[in-house]
């Protein structure tokens, strides 16, 4: 009878030790997918396991899960080209040596702005394709300004300048949480008005100087998909009224580039601008 109920419990365990790794790979070739998995773990981290299963796996035709790949696809486009966005202008400046014809107020008016979205999208942990490329975007406008500056001979104002945008930015890092939204609501305005002194200045001219045409082109289209991430992904009309309006004022100095392209100023020996600012 012992060696009955030896030889029972004896098989008992070898069926248990032998039916443990059959089920981990049922289990594991059950949520096997067919594409590679360095797409499809990609995938999902953008779109999630639904809208990846659904677009990816069984190949249906979602219309909120469209949305999302296109507005994650649009969103990393805007941060990559955020990176690169200015770079035009500043490398016109230096060309060219001269700063001529941009507006120092429309560039401190922008930067300040930037600097409010950028702390404001971080306290709230939203997700870097939303917002990515202000960061960008605002490190290359405090170069501009620098350039701005000294190439106006007040080159002792530009370490000043700088030391002034990292105080805004500790600033903006104090404020009250409940404080922050109005900033957000506030920068609109600021950011706004920012092209105004430009689109001024290009009027009074009638020339844009050594206003770099890649870089206003990629940025009104940068604004213009911006608005269209924040409507996919966002619930903040505050944000997606601000990018609209934004991309119309982009849109007013891309048509000047058109208008005034390649004219001299209205001046009479051609050195001397009417300043905006």
């Amino acid at each position: 009878m012992n060696i009955v109920l030896t030889t029972l419990l004896f098989k008992a365990c070898i069926d248990q030790a032998y039916a443990l790794p059959l089920q981990i790979d049922n289990e594991s070739t059950e949520h096997a997918y067919r594409w590679p998995s360095l797409l499809s773990t990609l995938m999902i981290k953008l779109l999630g396991d639904i809208c990846y299963e659904s677009l990816f796996e069984e190949l249906n035709m979602d219309v909120s899960c469209i949305k999302l790949f296109f507005s994650k696809g649009l969103g990393i486009g805007i941060v990559i080209g955020g990176a690169i966005v200015k770079i035009p202008q500043i490398i016109t400046i230096l060309k060219h040596q001269s700063a001529q014809g941009l507006s120092l107020i429309s560039f401190l008016l922008e930067t300040c702005a930037y600097q409010i979205v950028l702390v404001y999208n971080m306290r709230l942990h939203n997700p870097f394709n939303t917002y990515g490329e202000v960061l960008f975007m605002t490190l290359q406008n405090i170069a501009i300004c620098v350039l701005i500056v000294w190439y106006t001979r007040k080159r002792h104002l530009s370490g000043v300048m700088c030391l002034g945008f990292v105080c805004i930015v500790a600033i903006l890092a104090l404020v009250p949480s409940s404080c922050m939204a109005l900033l957000y609501a506030s920068q609109i305005p600021i950011g706004l008005a920012s092209k105004i002194p430009q689109i001024q200045a290009n009027y009074l001219n009638q020339s844009t100087g050594q206003l770099s045409v890649f870089a206003n082109l990629n940025y009104f289209a940068g604004t213009t998909a911006r608005a269209f991430t924040t409507w996919a992904e966002l619930d903040d009309p505050v944000m997606l009224g601000g990018n609209l309006l934004a991309s119309l004022l982009n849109g007013i100095l891309v048509l000047q580039l058109i208008i005034y392209w390649k004219k001299q100023p209205l001046s009479t020996n051609g050195s001397e601008w009417t300043k905006a600012d």
